[in-house]
């Protein structure tokens, strides 16, 4: 059996408290804002990825897929 390891995203000073829901976020808006400048075919932005999918609750990145394919995602992209 292979071994797995696991990692969530590193450590931000941007981001001092427990409360990780805005960094949960700016992973996102981040991830979003690569792909919009990099293409979806650049691998650039899978760490942006892995990081607000280790950090976010599913049914948050749900919801904010749904904002952003109806026009209403309250970030900036």
């Amino acid at each position: 059996m292979a071994e797995i390891e696991l990692k969530t995203a590193p450590a931000d000073f941007r981001f001092p408290t427990t409360n990780q829901s805005r960094h949960c976020f700016t992973r996102y808006i981040e991830f979003h804002r690569c792909l919009a400048a990099k293409g979806e075919e650049s691998g650039e932005c899978e760490r942006f990825a892995k990081y607000y999918r280790s950090l976010c609750p599913g049914e948050w990145v749900e919801r904010w897929n749904e904002q952003r394919e109806n026009g209403t995602f309250p970030g900036p992209l």
